[in-house]
Order: C-alpha cells, then sequence, then structure tokens
C-alpha cells in the first residue's frame, strides 16, 4: 500500500535492515513472549531515534517519527507498543537537556551514553489501570543518607527484561512535607529491582510488558530530577512534552497494524471495491490525523494546546483503526480466519489503544473544559 510503503522507506532510513530482520521472523514468533524482536530493535539502532544529534542520535522531528512508529507497527505491534515507552521517555529527558541548567552534569553525562552504549529505557510512569493519571507516581521514595530508597511497583512495564534503565515517576517530600513529584533515574541492574510474570495475553506479548518491582532501591539524589525553586516548571515542562509525545507515537503504532490488515485486504481483492475502499479511508483518515498533529508540533504547538489537539486525534483515530480492523478480518473471511491465527492477532492488536491513558472517560471533561476555554487539568 503506497502510503505504508512510504512510512517504510522512513523507517529504512534511520534503522536499515530492522523491518527485513523483524519480517523474516514468523509472525507468531515474532510477536510471542521470549521474541528477539525487541533485541532486533536496538541492534539496529532503534534507541537513537529520538536522541538530539548533539547526543549522538538522529534527532528526528515528529513526523517521521510518527512514520517510523507507523511502518513498525504494521510489522510488529509489540515492538511499536514497547519501544513507544523508551522514545517517550527520550523526549521527556532530552527536553530537560537542551536547557542550560535543567540536568545536573551527571545527568547530562548518562544521556550522552544513551547511544553508544544502546541504552533502552523504560519508563515507570502510567499504571495499566483505567482512568489513570499518566503521571501518578506509582513509587514511594523515602529519604536517606545521599538520596532516596524506593518502593512500589510499575505492572504492567513495556521493555521490563531488556531495558537498562527505569526512569520512574516518584513522591518525594516538599519543603513543607507535602508531597511533590519528582523522577528518578533508576539501574535496572540496581540492588532491590526485580522483574516478574504479568502480562498473560497472547496479544502484545512481546513487548516485555511485565511486573517490575522496587524493593529498598537506593537512588542518589545526582539521578533525581526535581522541581527547584529557581526553575518550578521543570516537571510541567517534562510532563506536557511526554504525554503529546506518547499520545502521537503509541498511537502511530496502532495506525500502523491496522493498515497492515487493511494491505492484505486490497493485496487479495477481498470484498467490493467500495468495502475495499472503506477500510483504506479508515486506516489513512486516521493516520492523517495522527501526522497532521504531529506537523503542528513540528512547526511550535506545545503546552495545553498540542496535549489537547493530540488527544483528539487519538481518540478519533483510535475508533477509525478499531472499525477497520473489524472489517479487514471480516473481508478475509472465515477460512483465513481457520487456516492461521495471524491476521486475527494483527487484528487483536488494534484494539489495546483504547487501554492507555489518559482513557477517554477520565479525559472527556477536562477535554470539554478546555475548549470550552478553561484551563486543561487531566490530573
Amino acid at each position: 500500500m503506497r502510503s505504508l510503503d512510504s512510512a517504510r522507506a522512513v523507517c529504512d532510513r534511520y534503522h536499515p535492515g530492522l523491518l527485513k530482520a523483524l519480517d523474516d521472523i514468523p509472525f507468531a514468533e515474532r510477536e510471542a513472549s521470549g521474541s528477539p524482536a525487541v533485541d532486533l530493535f536496538r541492534t539496529h539502532g532503534g534507541v537513537a531515534l529520538l536522541v538530539p544529534a548533539e547526543f549522538g542520535g538522529h534527532g528526528v522531528d515528529p513526523v517521521d517519527a510518527v512514520r517510523v512508529q507507523r511502518a513498525l507497527g504494521a510489522t510488529s505491534p509489540s515492538v511499536a507498543a514497547a519501544v513507544t515507552m523508551h522514545h517517550f521517555t527520550v523526549s521527556m529527558l532530552y527536553s530537560l537537556a537542551g536547557r542550560s541548567g535543567r540536568l545536573a552534569p551527571n545527568q547530562l553525562d548518562l544521556l550522552h551514553k544513551v547511544v553508544p552504549d544502546q541504552i533502552l529505557m523504560a519508563s515507570g510512569w502510567a499504571e495499566g489501570k483505567t482512568q489513570q493519571n499518566i503521571f501518578a507516581p506509582s513509587v514511594v521514595a523515602e529519604p536517606a543518607r545521599g538520596g532516596y530508597r524506593l518502593n512500589g511497583a510499575k505492572k504492567p512495564c513495556s521493555l521490563a527484561h531488556s531495558m537498562q534503565l527505569l526512569t520512574a515517576s516518584i513522591a518525594v517530600p516538599g519543603p513543607d512535607g507535602t508531597p511533590e513529584l519528582a523522577l528518578a533515574l533508576v539501574p535496572a541492574t540496581a540492588e532491590g529491582l526485580t522483574v516478574h510474570p504479568f502480562w498473560g495475553n497472547d496479544v502484545l506479548a512481546a513487548s516485555e510488558s511485565d511486573e517490575v518491582r522496587l524493593t529498598d532501591v537506593f537512588v542518589p539524589d545526582s539521578m533525581v530530577i526535581r522541581t527547584t525553586a529557581e526553575d518550578p516548571g521543570r516537571l510541567d515542562d517534562l510532563q506536557a512534552a511526554g504525554v503529546i509525545w506518547f499520545e502521537m507515537l503509541i498511537s502511530a503504532g496502532y495506525a500502523g497494524a491496522a493498515a497492515a490488515l487493511a494491505e492484505v485486504v486490497v493485496e487479495r481483492e477481498r470484498g467490493t471495491a467500495g468495502e475495499r475502499a472503506g477500510v483504506v479511508i479508515d486506516t489513512e483518515s486516521a493516520f492523517q490525523l495522527l501526522e497532521g498533529v504531529a506537523r503542528k508540533v513540528r512547526d511550535g504547538l506545545e503546552g495545553d494546546e498540542a496535549v489537547a489537539e493530540v488527544l483528539v486525534a487519538r481518540y478519533a483515530a483510535q475508533d477509525l483503526l478499531a472499525r477497520a480492523a473489524d472489517q479487514s478480518l471480516q473481508l478475509l473471511g472465515g477460512v483465513d480466519f481457520i487456516r492461521s491465527p495471524d491476521h486475527a492477532r494483527l487484528a487483536a492488536s488494534v484494539r489495546p489503544l483504547v487501554f492507555h491513558p489518559p482513557g477517554r472517560p477520565a479525559a472527556s471533561g477536562p477535554l470539554v473544559e478546555y475548549l470550552a476555554g478553561r484551563p486543561l487539568d487531566l490530573s
């Protein structure tokens, strides 16, 4: 399909050979628990996509980023979902790194190692619960000499088995004792950090979305990013950048999965021309919504306005993609369903977009309030 081929060409430009390497693995094996797919992403330079050029990365803009994610999602929905967490984390941290004085020297040193050491970052922000605030801390931090002791869990946590670094939102005592949001950078090798089985579904099983548990994990002060009196907007900026990138990238991956199904329908000439066109129109419209808001972000849209627009695009896209996946599966027919589980599994891989935070029920009120002229509050 023409637009999907275009996305694949963009992906090959930044990660030569990745799509072919993934495609060489049978779909069932590629998407299963224990799949080598995430490791292939790493060995083909995947970690560098959003890392700025001055830190050794590609520094791609949002438009190319969503195109790469679409191509990945069409080949491996699990990889697209998993690596969104790495890219989302990169977008937040490097947004601070680009502004003088906002990160400590050793934090900057760590960011300079991401590309040469191929460091995959997992995200300990959003919980897999309905109506969960994407930035609600799931880990409690208790002050200790020289830092904090962390206790809590992130479940599911994509890249649980492949990560080298966990970025966890934590609650730390503020000057007056009131809990404040902060960000801890935790090595995967830290004593007390353990990984436990959690994901029980065959769909997206290769995303390594298991439980990461923190038990008295020590993190030094130098690896905790906090709001300061001199920089009170530090964490607010971090959250805004994070939610914008997360919603664009996670949605684009699912858009790729739906487009891959539509491509099979078109190639096999299933159904009438009108039915095939309906499937393609839905998948293309969904991605054009995402690409359109990515272009606006590239051109300077930011803050609450960008968050609101990307959420509107995401919620509209998730309806279109679900409808397209269902229709594609129907057009491919019962015999296709009987003879192989691959297309049914691919169709099912489109559905989890509805579960990513913030879910539509939780965000609908704040969005309506914002569109009516009031501030956007997703907390």
